[in-house]
């Protein structure tokens, strides 16, 4: 690099971006100017139709869409958030007993059908339980964040001022996805049986760990200074490191090749719940 750079840039706050936020580790070519933005899935529409941004957290469902309808964002191969999905399905246990093979014809609502979340989830129960989900109702409660990628039919909005709990307390939803913040309610129980052993048998059987949340760059940046998108990822890196050993599984993983069967199972899942037309290839995404 020759020109000192300034990078307007969005990340959540984890253990292996705090060292970059709090000053730990450094460039001195590259300074990042941190836009706090809480919840951080309110960063992504922003970056997504106005560049708001160079750099951001999205979400993976988010870059997916971004790529089929040409919006200008290359994907780092940086996770910020991974976690396992067993248990963000929940239903009113007070009202009766919900199994997975029950989940046909029922109605459930998810923030957002294009959230990343709800992807994992419904590919999961499909591909590892065998449930087909094509009859079920989602009702969602905000657009995507991508505005032309268009919902599939089967997928209505709740009425504005509608909220997701209070619907599925009431029984006008028979099951909700959550993300990282589940309602802390004793009604509500996962539909999916036990699901931190559900999903240490899902990692068993696949050897990766969902991810959520990866970085973005814009194309415009990564023409104009790809010494720049370098240094980025080197702080990035830096960074992670900075924040020790990772547990004995994984959930930040770093690099095009640690991350490509996570994506490759991610995207077979969006082409199967049309979320997207056609399957993507990875090192298109880069």
């Amino acid at each position: 690099m020759t020109d000192p750079a300034t990078l307007r840039i969005a990340l959540g706050d984890y253990p292996h971006t705090l060292p970059l936020k709090r000053g730990q580790v450094v460039s001195p070519w590259l300074r990042l100017d941190f836009v706090e933005i809480k919840p951080m899935h309110k960063a992504f529409k922003p970056m997504v139709r106005e560049h708001a941004f160079d750099a951001s957290e999205l979400a993976l469902v988010t870059c997916l869409q971004a790529k089929v309808h040409g919006k200008g964002l290359r994907l780092l191969p940086a996770t910020m958030l991974a976690r396992f999905q067993h248990g963000a399905m929940l239903y009113n246990a007070a009202r009766g007993r919900l199994r997975l093979a029950d989940l046909p014809g029922r109605r459930i609502g998810v923030r957002s059908y294009s959230q990343t979340t709800g992807a994992w989830l419904r590919g999961i129960i499909e591909n590892d339980y065998g449930i087909d989900l094509s009859g079920v109702q989602w009702v969602t409660f905000e657009d995507g964040h991508v505005a032309e990628a268009k919902d599939p039919q089967g997928v209505i909005r709740a009425r504005p001022g509608q909220d997701m709990t209070a619907m599925l307390l009431a029984g006008e939803l028979d099951a909700a996805i959550y993300g990282a913040e589940l309602p802390q309610d004793p009604r509500l129980a996962s539909v999916i049986p036990d699901p931190e052993e559900a999903a240490r048998n899902w990692y068993a059987k696949h050897r990766l760990v969902p991810v959520n949340h990866m970085v973005v760059v814009t194309e415009e940046l990564a023409r104009a200074r790809p010494d720049v998108v370098t240094e980025l990822y080197r702080l990035l890196e830096a960074a992670r490191h900075a924040a020790g050993k990772p547990g004995p599984i994984d959930q930040a993983p770093f690099g095009r090749e640690a991350n490509r069967p996570c994506l490759e199972l991610l995207i077979s899942y969006a082409v199967q719940q049309k979320l997207i037309p056609a399957p993507l290839a990875v090192d298109a995404l880069w």
